[in-house]
């Protein structure tokens, strides 16, 4: 590859998400020289929004944080970027073994069941907070754990069927995984990260409490604007050569000569760098296992949220799909009506098979089984593929199957000589959430200044 430009800088950050942004912001304001490279031709990695009318966003990426995402919020806020309270009031939906639920709080099904439900959500809290968040391999059953799905746990633990069909739904919502694929050692581990299961799943209280506006991309676009010409877009990264002497950083267009490197990148896009010399065995393992969930996230737009005038929230969640869960994503003023849905999990990937007016269809039949006819004759449709995102490849996060703990989570966070490794999935306070990518780029900083020469 022939480069047409070449540049230098102190670090280099691979990434203009959250995390590679955060970090580039902590390395300028410490006086350090830094360039961001980014392979898209926008910032905002996992959180995108598009817009609307009248300086509205539809958002089809993460966009929510909860009371104890301290970091998000406060970086929000300290770029002037407005939040607003998740609309939560109204009856729930719960479309479950072919009944449709009305309901405020739990779904209307035998007490039994929630009951099961609810105790296997307070067993897992117990079991994660047994689980270190600096190194979840030394938990005291971390082999026990790591060496079954939650799946399986399940199966053993949750006697009702029905029970067992509502937790899958739950852990699905999630990851955006089945729990068949998911390590029970990495679902304890991101429990504990986010406090319990409960905080992870729940609107009050819980992660999706707050909205940012007009959309959580809000916070990359102003990052970039404080860092300027520092961020280059449409600048995939190829290759990275690092000796003693420094590193070089091979992209599209461009190398760039430095003395360190925070790729601030989900794990199975730094495994498509090439590394001179290479990673060591257990990093390329990672890179090649810690794989996201598939998920597709899609918007629906009214003239008003006529749901509302039913006595309904807009939160709806089904076992049938394709999609699995909607949340009303309009503004307050209710001037206009916005359903947000989720297409996760099998459900994503085979609606990823077929065309975009086939998924629309199976998208907006999903809709009007819920809300009624009105909810199949949107003003306006808008989704976005993750699992089809070349710059992605899934979401929300990237987890570990079984084993990925205990073998390899020793290798996920230590620097590789030059290199240092930034991403939500790298986070130990809400691990996978926009709140751990924060972290994650604020201690990539660190450990990049601190080893500056």
């Amino acid at each position: 590859m022939t480069s047409a430009a070449t540049r230098e800088a102190e670090v280099v950050v691979v990434g203009a998400g959250l995390a590679g942004l955060v970090a580039a912001r902590e390395l300028a304001a410490a006086g350090a020289s830094v360039l961001v490279l980014e392979a898209r031709a926008r910032v905002g990695g996992r959180t995108l929004d598009l817009p609307l009318e009248d300086d509205r966003m539809a958002e089809l990426g993460g966009q929510w944080i909860g009371p104890t995402q301290r970091a998000i919020a406060e970086l929000a806020r300290s770029l002037g970027v407005a939040s607003h309270p998740t609309h939560d009031v109204g009856e729930a939906l719960t479309e479950f073994r072919g009944h449709l639920l009305r309901h405020s709080g739990e779904p209307p099904l035998d007490p039994p069941v929630i009951a099961q439900v609810a105790r296997a959500h307070d067993e897992l809290d117990r079991m994660a907070d047994r689980v270190p968040l600096e190194a979840p391999w030394r938990a005291e059953d971390a082999l026990e754990w790591d060496g079954q799905t939650l799946w399986a746990w399940i199966e053993r633990n949750v006697e009702s069927s029905a029970a067992r069909e509502l937790l899958a739904l739950e852990a699905v919502g999630v990851w955006g995984a089945e729990p068949s694929a998911l390590s029970l050692l990495h679902a304890l581990f991101e429990i504990h990260s986010a406090g319990t299961f409960d905080t992870m799943i729940e609107v009050r209280g819980g992660a999706q409490q707050t909205r940012l506006l007009p959309g959580a991309q809000t916070v990359s676009l102003r990052l970039a604007e404080e860092l300027e010409a520092r961020v280059v877009l449409s600048t995939p990264v190829r290759r990275i050569e690092h000796d003693e002497t420094g590193a070089r950083v091979l992209a599209d267009g461009l190398t760039v000569r430095a003395q360190r490197v925070i790729l601030a990148v989900p794990p199975v896009l730094c495994g498509r760098i090439a590394y001179d010399p290479p990673l060591p065995a257990a990093r390329r393992e990672i890179n090649r296992r810690m794989r996201a969930g598939a998920v597709v996230k899609l918007a629906a737009v009214y003239s008003e949220p006529f749901w509302r005038s039913d006595g309904l929230s807009g939160r709806a969640q089904s076992d049938r799909g394709p999609v699995g869960e909607t949340t009303d994503n309009s503004l307050g003023d209710g001037s206009q009506g916005i359903l947000v849905g989720f297409v996760a999990g099998r459900h994503a990937t085979s609606l990823a098979t077929h065309s975009p007016e086939e998924r629309r269809q199976a998208v907006l039949a999903s809709f009007e089984r819920l809300f009624g006819p009105r909810a199949a004759r949107p003003e306006r449709y808008l989704e976005q593929s993750w699992v089809e995102e070349e710059w992605t490849e899934g979401a929300y996060a990237g987890h570990f199957g079984p084993g990925g703990w205990t073998r390899l989570g020793h290798a996920l966070r230590p620097p590789v000589d030059r290199l240092h490794w930034a991403g939500a999935e790298t986070a130990t306070v809400w691990a996978g959430y926009m709140d751990g990518a924060v972290r994650s780029g604020c201690r990539a900083a660190a450990e990049a200044l601190d080893r500056l020469v």
